[in-house]
């Protein structure tokens, strides 16, 4: 995996803690999560811990190569970054691996997790999980066209086909045909017709237990676990089973957590970031985003949980979600936002 780059100015250095190698990045690592972990975010979110590996939102390979737009645009701070692609093209997809490895990514996941009606019309996302032979055609394909890792997020099952032995298949096609020798498995199944997106990851039940016994039957593969995980303690308990475990909407909601991840779970002696002075690092990109046209309000929505549990956490929220995205907001908005919380803590 790419070496991480070093913050390209002084005021990122006092809060990103110093890099360590004790463990692979894979151990822990934040969800790609569609509309939230752009690239404002994952900016913000390595202020907060230099080990995560952090995820982009899903790319289609449709956007990547036929759209107008820079789908691959980051910045060269959040690395360790990951690519997720959606997609069931095979060459499509070692296209747009192509791509993202000269742009330097350091991961390709393939998504077959997603149950959106949207993804399911495109033939990608966790309807793939019914069809393993094309899933190890892309991944091989992809393989074939890079050098970096290309792992596979998936469900433990969908709809009617959940059993142990329909989720061990797939594993063994995919990884078997495909090579793919890294897997991120969300620990519910999906259900593709009658729940939405937001109901296919709060109803079906977590399983854990399957997920662990999926690891030790698979023991020679690199296997992280994702679903419902909110607390360090929980993430910590995980890795007791499996080599890697993916936060999602609670890294997000509660991105204080990240502070301590470089400490809890990778072992490094520094200490965490403090809120503060992160909110502070964050000036000199917000200054550059602005200066080329940026929303404001683009940005700091991804902030808005970080004073989570401190006093003064609900002033800095409302003051943001107020003044935000109104014309001319920069960086004064968040200075009147931090006197909520600064001077209470």
């Amino acid at each position: 995996m790419q070496q991480n780059k070093e913050p390209q100015n002084a005021s990122q250095t006092s809060v990103i803690p110093e890099k360590s190698a004790l463990y692979p990045a894979h151990r822990f690592s934040v969800a790609p999560m569609l509309d939230w972990t752009d690239r404002h975010c994952r900016y913000f979110l390595r202020l907060l811990s230099r080990q995560t590996l952090l995820y982009t939102e899903m790319v289609t390979t449709g956007a990547i190569v036929h759209g107008k737009g820079d789908y691959l645009a980051y910045s060269e701070e959040e690395h360790p970054v990951a690519l997720q692609l959606g997609g069931s093209d095979p060459s499509q997809l070692a296209q747009c691996a192509k791509l993202a490895e000269e742009r330097g990514y350091d991961e390709i996941n393939l998504n077959v997790g997603c149950p959106s009606d949207r993804v399911q019309n495109g033939m990608f996302g966790a309807c793939l999980m019914g069809n393993a032979p094309l899933v190890a055609e892309c991944v091989k394909a992809m393989r074939d066209a890079v050098s970096i890792p290309v792992t596979v997020k998936t469900r433990i099952g969908i709809d009617d086909r959940d059993s142990y032995a329909f989720l061990c298949d797939f594993i063994e096609t995919v990884s078997v045909s495909g090579g793919c020798e890294a897997f991120i498995i969300h620990a519910r199944k999906a259900w593709l017709s009658g729940l939405s997106p937001k109901e296919n990851r709060e109803i079906p039940p977590l399983d854990y237990p399957r997920v662990y016994q999926l690891k030790r039957d698979f023991s020679h593969l690199t296997m992280s676990i994702n679903g419902g995980i909110r607390s360090l303690e929980e993430a910590k308990a995980h890795l007791q089973h499996m080599d890697g475990v993916m936060v999602g909407r609670e890294a997000y909601q509660n991105p204080g957590m990240l502070a301590a991840v470089d400490r809890e779970i990778f072992g490094t002696a520094s200490a965490g970031a403090d809120p503060v002075a992160v909110v502070r690092a964050m000036y000199p990109y917000i200054e550059g985003e602005l200066s080329r046209g940026t929303y404001l309000g683009h940005i700091t929505r991804h902030m808005l949980g970080l004073f989570q549990g401190i006093p003064g956490a609900r002033q800095w929220r409302r003051y943001l979600s107020e003044n935000a995205h109104k014309a001319g907001a920069d960086i004064k908005v968040l200075e009147e936002a931090l006197k909520r919380v600064a001077d209470k803590r």
